[in-house]
């Protein structure tokens, strides 16, 4: 008679075992044979995920360090985009990827009534003596951001025949613009458009 209930509680142990494996199999799951190795595509996948995720937030907070990021960029741009407009070819070519529609057809517009005068423009650009943010505004998706800029050039305008037009070939001339720069922060794309000049 002992031995039948040794017999029982053996068979109980056992059945509450096995409902206790099964509710932790349910709760922390099972190997599926998955768990190898990543590989090297989908490691490559997720950081350029993480890269793209960092930019977003980095626009998106728009903090002191990524506004030093944003005017290094800016400072490069608008050397870019002066010595473009300014050079004697009267053609937008090299920034013409910094600029938005609006501009750029302002740009050229301008460009070629030059080029109908038979004027060209002769440019040496001295640096950007400072660039600072006078504002930056979110609205929606779109971050735009208002720059002062104070640079050196010496520049001046010539006919077809080289005589001088306007400026001065030998005098650095200091001059002051304040453009304003945005970005769409859901896009991928981490390039900032010109899309406004106030002065």
């Amino acid at each position: 008679m002992n031995y039948s209930f040794e017999y029982i509680d053996i068979i109980l142990l056992a059945m509450i075992a096995g409902f206790i494996f099964l509710r932790l199999r349910g709760i922390l799951g099972k190997r599926t044979g998955f768990e190898g190795k990543t590989t090297t595509q989908f490691k490559e996948v997720i950081k350029n995920i993480n890269k793209i995720n960092e930019t977003k937030k980095t626009v998106e907070v728009f903090d002191d360090e990524a506004q030093k990021e944003f005017l290094k960029g800016a400072k490069i741009a608008y050397e870019t985009v002066i010595t473009d407009f300014s050079d004697n070819d009267n053609k937008i070519t090299t920034s013409r990827s910094l600029l938005n529609s609006e501009i750029y057809n302002q740009f050229n517009k301008a460009l070629n009534e030059r080029s109908s005068r038979g004027h060209f423009a002769e440019i040496t650009f001295i640096g950007v003596n400072s660039a600072t943010i006078k504002e930056h505004k979110k609205i929606g998706r779109i971050l735009n951001v208002t720059v002062d800029f104070i640079a050196e050039v010496i520049t001046c305008i010539r006919d077809k025949d080289k005589k001088i037009v306007s400026g001065d070939p030998e005098k650095i001339k200091k001059i002051y613009d304040t453009w304003v720069f945005s970005r769409d922060t859901t896009s991928a794309n981490p390039n900032w458009q010109l899309v406004n000049i106030l002065t």
